[in-house]
């Protein structure tokens, strides 16, 4: 299995801290949050590449970070330089299968985000379920709900619908950036592009996906800190005391 991480934003909302230095790679404790998502995913030992997905802004941090880590971590520029024109979620996970000609199962992950919990209990219930899949947690803010993915599920945690920043959403199921991919359902991603699915926010792809395949969505054990913004940062650093 490899494990794409994508790492191509910019993280305006954090500047001046993440002006000339990308949020991945920002302490949180003793590591950063790279170092704990992947400290903690090399526990389940179902993977055996790191892609890290950066912009041509940060991809030297990457590459000496990597250098620090005793993982096979490939690291890829998407060679985009703004905002302006960075390529979105899904195209940049479409940019990094055609670069290195991934044909496997894949995990994908938002690099900058720290989770209270193991990402274990996921990977094996995907593996079990032998199917592409999420992560999902209530959300009872209606306000939060308007700008995530939202997913309406059956008894059997399939996935329904799912779609993304919807002012009228259906469910309180948030969908926080974390995939599950098996290797056939990744060879479609540019038949999703194509068909004229959003390439953004990384969930576009799951929820043109899960109107044709079977999708399901794990309920998570724990607790997700976004860090969007300075105040939400300083907040992590204190509140987070690992992974359980």
């Amino acid at each position: 299995m490899k494990c794409l991480i994508l790492a191509a934003g910019y993280a305006t909302r954090l500047y001046p801290l993440t002006e000339n230095f990308p949020k991945p790679l920002l302490k949180v404790g003793e590591k950063t949050i790279l170092d704990w998502l992947i400290d903690d995913i090399n526990s389940v030992g179902a993977v055996d590449e790191y892609v890290v997905i950066s912009n041509h802004k940060f991809v030297e941090h990457f590459s000496d970070w990597s250098k620090t880590r005793n993982e096979k971590i490939t690291v890829i520029d998407d060679l985009t330089t703004s905002n302006e024109n960075r390529l979105g979620a899904v195209c940049d996970i479409k940019f990094a299968i055609d670069k290195l000609s991934i044909n496997d199962d894949m995990l994908v992950i938002a690099g900058d985000n720290v989770l209270d919990f193991s990402l274990r209990g996921f990977i094996n219930y995907s593996i079990m379920k032998n199917a592409s899949c999420i992560m999902r947690y209530y959300e009872p803010d209606y306000n939060k709900l308007v700008k995530c993915g939202v997913v309406e599920i059956d008894s059997d945690d399939r996935i329904l619908s799912m779609t993304e920043k919807s002012p009228e959403p259906k469910t309180n199921w948030c969908c926080p950036p974390f995939y599950y991919y098996t290797k056939n359902d990744a060879l479609l991603i540019t038949q999703a592009i194509n068909s004229g699915c959003g390439t953004d926010a990384p969930g576009s792809f799951i929820a043109w996906l899960s109107s044709k395949r079977d999708v399901y969505a794990y309920e998570m054990p724990g607790k997700r800190y976004d860090i969007g913004n300075l105040e939400s940062y300083e907040r992590v650093k204190k509140e987070f005391n690992g992974i359980c």
